[in-house]
């Protein structure tokens, strides 16, 4: 059975690519090698979520390597230059949410709930080192202000429907609107003329 720490090798030869995806995908299980021949076996045996292999002269043979080394239905492979490796190890920072765990729950509220609490961790470490105070009332509106603004989004302005998306009254809606100073706009909609 496969452990639930998302698990990647990276082939490549580059110990700067290899420091910079290290420091991107710190909270993963990272197995780095130059090639297919350096991988350890004890981490072979283990299995991989994802391997990252670096174009170059004999990565097609490196490919077909890898395939007979992972279950290939189960393992995301991916070829590509050094940037392209740098760009999948933020995407799959995402996908773990940067906890090392693969985001495996429904997509709607528990996947938020796990990014929001990564984020929070990070933050209230961050503000704990700085011996902050009134983080509660500081976090709240950090999060509500962009709330209420993309929920004014969606309804295109419309302050009742907003509100009735919230489930807030209209007059708590209004009042947070001015507090936070968030601007409304509502777009016109295009109406087609008789010529």
């Amino acid at each position: 059975m496969r452990s639930l720490t998302f698990s990647v090798l990276l082939l490549s030869g580059d110990h700067d690519l290899h420091a910079r995806i290290k420091r991107t995908l710190k909270d993963v299980t990272l197995t780095t090698a130059k090639d297919v021949a350096a991988v350890p076996r004890a981490a072979v045996k283990q299995g991989f979520d994802a391997v990252l292999i670096e174009a170059r002269r004999g990565a097609s043979q490196e490919f077909a390597e890898v395939s007979q080394l992972v279950e290939p239905t189960r393992t995301m492979i991916l070829m590509g230059s050094r940037s392209v490796l740098a760009h999948s190890a933020d995407v799959l920072h995402a996908m773990t949410n940067g906890a090392g765990r693969l985001l495996t729950r429904s997509r709607h509220d528990v996947v938020l709930e796990e990014i929001i609490e990564s984020k929070l961790g990070e933050f209230v470490k961050g503000m704990r080192n700085g011996s902050a105070r009134n983080l509660h009332p500081m976090l709240i509106a950090a999060v509500e202000r962009p709330l209420i603004a993309h929920a004014l989004k969606e309804t295109n302005g419309n302050q009742i429907q907003a509100a009735h998306l919230l489930g807030m009254n209209r007059n708590t809606l209004r009042k947070k609107i001015t507090e936070f100073r968030i601007p409304v706009k509502r777009q016109k909609t295009a109406t087609v003329g008789a010529t």
